[in-house]
């Protein structure tokens, strides 16, 4: 068996999780890929194949799991790839079973609303905050960047950045997830910022599709884009990140691939509000980091006009063209 120090770990076997199993698996690398769904387990060990990503190549280097315990006993180095309304829930039952030794990054592009438990915050969090909370290890990171599962599973170039305060989480994040040709893995120091511009990115990946949807042209639309960056690196700075950050590959690089096609789930909630869809707040990623940024802004006193459009939108507090006009008012006014 491979040592337990070269083998990756997935929380979530969902979309993103299993299409990075996939790559990593196609390198050579041993992956063990946990779901709490014993039939999605049951379907990758007997079939290959995920009902969660049909398609998924998914070879004899992974394994699937259902058993927390296996997985902290057999890998040091562990991605937490679930939604940020489980992060909460899966930090916990990690907490039962890691220890000091384990790396941890996630990859979730967004913001962790707090349910309002004992001890938690009444804001917004980033997802490291809440994995401090409730791991017993202090090496935390993130990964982000334009790779999107399609691209991964077809082993199409694909970047991601890993993140983290910890010289060693960087470097065994490096070393663990380099997959050329299909991923290849850069470094920041930037936690922070990194984890924000990959919140934001999905955030503006809806304006945008609520531009195309709208029949916008290429000036605003390009207008748009960069007034998001700077406002995200204007929020980002206020938050303790770098300025820089927000315009490399988990800020703008995130946002460009996930707004050029349809198969982004943010992009397509979009399209779809600004074809008279009902708003709703919750439906993917990218909104939830929308409503919960906003309120972070506020309590860092930072104007984010572009955010604050979607936001409203989202709420069905305005309308998608009235959002539009209002953005690009408060815009000018700002120049």
């Amino acid at each position: 068996m491979t040592a337990r120090a070269d083998t990756v770990g997935i929380v979530g076997a969902g979309q993103f999780g299993t299409a990075l199993g996939s790559v990593l698996a196609r390198a050579g690398r041993r992956v063990v890929l946990f779901s709490r769904d014993a039939a999605v387990v049951g379907a990758i060990q007997e079939t290959r194949s995920s009902p969660r990503l049909l398609g998924a190549p998914l070879g004899p280097a992974l394994e699937a799991t259902a058993d927390l315990r296996r997985l902290a006993a057999e890998c040091r180095f562990l991605v937490l790839a679930v939604t940020s309304t489980d992060v909460v829930a899966r930090a916990r039952e990690l907490g039962d079973v890691l220890d000091g030794s384990h790396i941890v990054v996630h990859a979730i592009g967004g913001l962790v609303v707090p349910s309002g438990g004992p001890g938690e915050s009444a804001r917004g969090q980033r997802v490291s905050e809440v994995m401090a909370q409730g791991l017993p290890t202090l090496k935390l990171g993130v990964i982000a960047g334009p790779a999107l599962p399609a691209d991964l599973c077809e082993n199409h170039y694909s970047s991601m950045v890993v993140a983290s305060a910890f010289d060693e989480v960087v470097h065994e994040g490096r070393r663990l997830l380099n997959a050329p040709p299909g991923l290849r893995v850069y470094s920041s120091k930037d936690l922070i910022g990194v984890e924000l511009a990959s919140a934001l990115a999905g955030a503006y990946t809806v304006a945008l599709g609520l531009c195309d949807g709208l029949g916008m042209s290429a000036g605003p639309r390009a207008v748009l884009v960069t007034r998001a960056v700077a406002e995200a690196s204007r929020f980002g700075v206020a938050a303790g990140a770098e300025a820089r950050t927000f315009a490399g590959l988990a800020g703008l690089g995130n946002l460009l691939v996930r707004a050029s096609g349809d198969r982004s789930a943010d992009y397509l909630l979009g399209r779809r509000l600004a074809d008279g869809a009902a708003a709703d707040a919750a439906r993917t990623e990218g909104a939830r980091a929308a409503m919960t940024a906003l309120e972070l802004a506020k309590a860092l006193r930072v104007r984010m006009p572009v955010l604050q459009g979607v936001a409203a939108v989202l709420a069905g507090k305005v309308d998608p063209r009235d959002a539009v006009q209002m953005v690009g008012d408060t815009v000018a006014l700002e120049e």
